[in-house]
């Protein structure tokens, strides 16, 4: 049974976890369902730190600007956004959805999210988007305090959903800025995630220790 679920799994993908466990092939299965877990685990707190920061941006645009800000001329300064806008609304085309606002927000991918607190829009971090978020003492910070973190998170969202191995990953410090970064955007969203987030308790109580590759 062991060396027929291996044969469905990817040889180079599941070597790592064999090459993690010195070749032990009881361990690396053992490993490789801890990894699967925690993917599990993580999705809620990157699901709501996603759906918040979507939100967040949407909400402090549309007050600035109007709703769909998104359609204005030059207002999206990377090529991939505004690729993923005519992707969106195309898609809702083929469906027969009105494009509304809240559809086309709802469509876009988490790049184009963490993409509008690039360098490439300081200038509005400076003038607007700042409001999406505040510390918990009412300050704010710059833009790089929040994009910082979000970087390797995003990096982190895409490996769970492509069901890349994280097991390697500093998984309690991404968590804490996930967590820290939800706070920031929303504290009953932050209250609501730490209420139904599994990570806590799917963690082993001691770091995971890999052997060298």
């Amino acid at each position: 049974m062991t060396a027929e679920f291996e044969a469905t799994l990817s040889l180079e993908r599941f070597n790592r976890y064999l090459e993690w466990r010195s070749g032990n092939h009881a361990l690396a299965l053992e490993l490789y369902a801890l990894n699967t877990k925690l993917s599990e685990a993580l999705y809620t707190p990157l699901q709501i730190l996603e759906i918040t920061l979507r939100n967040r941006i949407h909400i402090v645009l549309t007050e600035a600007r109007h709703e769909r800000w998104f359609e204005d001329d030059g207002f999206l300064l990377l090529d991939h956004q505004r690729d993923r806008i005519a992707e969106a609304s195309k898609q809702l085309a083929s469906e027969r959805k009105d494009p509304t606002p809240g559809r086309i927000v709802a469509a876009l991918t988490f790049s184009f999210w963490t993409a509008m607190l690039a360098g490439s829009y300081e200038n509005l971090w400076q003038e607007t988007l700042h409001a999406i978020a505040r510390r918990e003492d009412g300050k704010g910070f710059t833009r790089k305090d929040f994009s910082t973190p979000l970087s390797p998170i995003r990096t982190l969202r895409n490996r769970v959903a492509h069901h890349e191995p994280i097991v390697q990953w500093d998984l309690p410090k991404h968590y804490r800025h996930i967590l820290q970064l939800i706070r920031w955007l929303s504290p009953a969203a932050a209250g609501w995630c730490e209420r139904y987030s599994r990570f806590p308790e799917v963690y082993p109580n001691e770091p995971i220790v890999l052997s060298a590759s």
